[in-house]
């Protein structure tokens, strides 16, 4: 008996979704439903549009709702097209905290721990990358740092799409922070901190 009702429930609600087919055309407003829905199927033809296709470029200079990006240090690294020298966002302690996690997930597996190229993956054969510690990247500017993981660069490809754009500036950070812990000297130690040895 119990299967007798799940069958004849089943039965209402599967002819609760779709509409039954007659001769006579429905009202307007009941000719659609969610077996019935207007919309266009990729690569679909339209009488439409002149040339025929339903799939229509943007109109230029569309931008996705959240997409614009005016502020272009902030979002591309660079000002005026050239590299931006300092990060465009404070240095928290929480932000480097924050760049640390994604450098360890993200960097580490190629660059090390502490940013000198020797990796678990050099180990297995993938060219070292340059260290971080080396003079030129010491020197180089903030957003040089950016548009690699943006961008790409030789063996590394770009990580613009796993690396959402305030973590890249967080990871920017804490490679800073990595160059000045591995040539740090007693004046980076407030005076306040130093062990005085007698």
């Amino acid at each position: 008996m119990k299967t007798v009702f799940v069958i004849f429930f089943a039965t209402l609600a599967l002819v609760g979704c779709t509409r039954h087919q007659t001769s006579e055309k429905p009202p307007v407003h009941l000719q659609q439903n969610m077996m019935n829905q207007p919309k266009v199927k990729p690569q679909a033809e339209s009488r439409y549009f002149a040339d025929g296709l339903a799939m229509l470029e943007p109109v230029e200079g569309t931008v996705a709702r959240g997409w614009l990006r005016q502020d272009s240090a902030y979002y591309f690294g660079k000002s005026d097209g050239r590299l931006v020298r300092i990060a465009p966002v404070p240095m928290t302690l929480e932000r480097l905290h924050r760049g640390r996690q994604r450098f360890d997930i993200y960097c580490s597996p190629c660059h090390g721990r502490i940013g000198t190229g020797q990796s678990i993956m050099v180990k297995r054969g993938l060219p070292a990358p340059p260290s971080f510690h080396e003079q030129r990247l010491r020197e180089i500017e903030d957003g040089h740092f950016f548009d690699v993981m943006t961008n790409g660069l030789k063996n590394m490809p770009p990580y613009k799409y796993q690396i959402p754009v305030d973590d890249r500036w967080s990871i920017v950070g804490y490679v800073r922070a990595l160059q000045r812990s591995q040539n740090a000297t007693i004046e980076d130690v407030p005076p306040a901190e130093r062990l005085t040895i007698p």
